[in-house]
């Protein structure tokens, strides 16, 4: 396993929805990969000023609590769709403290379920999230913005392999799918 994966101020992702978690999991197993974790519960606290401004820029600024990994991040999403980045903490509690301290507040909270492998250079998680459905992102952490169509065609390429295609894409965020999904009535 490697934090290396996970250095640079942009990533390449790409979201596909998955039909089939098991046809995904066969695939997986026939191509050289590692497992940097599986079946780990993400819990996401997004803060946002009370205007909604960091939303209304396309920002996104979460803390991110892993288990049973145990990993702590505090994550930067934005403005542009490749702009991320992420870093440890130790502790999620008192990042969240601090951030309200700050005048900040919880603008939503959402959890998904999380594997993470790594093929090559790339990175793949598998996702669930309840009453939504499974998901798998494909991406690269990169601090070589030049690069970062040429890691695009290569992502492509790779979801090929697990049959996924154009139509697949998922173009919204988890946290846009999240929110649309609490504004529907049950």
């Amino acid at each position: 396993m490697s934090s290396e994966h996970f250095k640079g101020q942009y990533e390449v992702e790409l979201k596909y929805r998955v039909q089939s978690k098991l046809e995904f999991l066969r695939v997986l197993q026939s191509i050289p990969h590692q497992i940097m974790l599986e079946d780990n519960v993400e819990s996401d606290w997004y803060f946002d000023t009370p205007e909604q401004s960091l939303k209304a820029n396309n920002k996104s600024l979460i803390i991110r609590d892993m288990q049973p990994s145990g990993i702590k991040l505090w994550i930067v999403k934005g403005p542009s769709a490749d702009h991320c980045e992420a870093t440890n903490i130790t502790d999620s509690d008192a990042a969240k403290n601090m951030l309200k301290t700050m005048g900040y507040q919880v603008s939503l909270q959402a959890s998904k379920i999380r594997s993470v492998y790594f093929v090559a250079q790339y990175h793949i998680t598998l996702d669930y999230l309840d009453g939504i459905g499974h998901f798998a992102e494909f991406a690269i952490n990169t601090n070589d913005e030049s690069m970062l169509a040429q890691y695009k065609v290569e992502l492509v390429a790779l979801a090929n392999l697990f049959g996924l295609t154009q139509a697949q894409l998922e173009h919204k965020s988890y946290r846009a799918l999240i929110s649309e999904q609490i504004l529907l009535p049950s």
